[in-house]
């Protein structure tokens, strides 16, 4: 029950930091191109390479702390940073096909649903 607890700690934090962090690059590069978004999911993506690199392999950061920091935290602040890792997993392992799939169905997949989604609302809700 208190990993629960950590969770939606970690969760919290994870939000608000995305919040603040992707809002500052946007004031200060602008919002013509995605840079926000861009900057949260890159570092995402560092902090859960870094983290389930050394959390797999060593003792320096316990299992549970690792999935507080990884599902929690990271889990909030981008979900891209999973998708990142599980990729590079496939690749790392020989997989290829699957890395591919993995991508396509990420990207593509997800990007269609965010337009049928918004279609959708559309239809639904009005609006432009």
């Amino acid at each position: 029950m208190i990993e629960i607890l950590y969770l939606a700690v970690a969760g919290a934090l994870g939000t608000v930091s995305r919040y603040l962090l992707s809002g500052g690059v946007y004031r200060l590069m602008g919002s013509d191109f995605a840079y926000g978004t861009l900057c949260v999911n890159i570092l995402g993506s560092f902090v859960i390479g870094l983290i389930m690199q050394v959390g797999i392999n060593t003792d320096v950061i316990p299992r549970s702390l690792m999935v507080v920091i990884t599902t929690g935290f990271l889990g909030a602040f981008t979900t891209f940073s999973a998708f990142s890792y599980e990729t590079i997993s496939y690749v790392e392992n020989g997989v290829w096909v699957m890395a591919a799939i993995n991508i396509i169905a990420n990207v593509v997949i997800c990007l269609l649903a965010t337009w049928a989604g918004i279609t959708v609302g559309k239809m639904a809700f009005g609006g432009a």
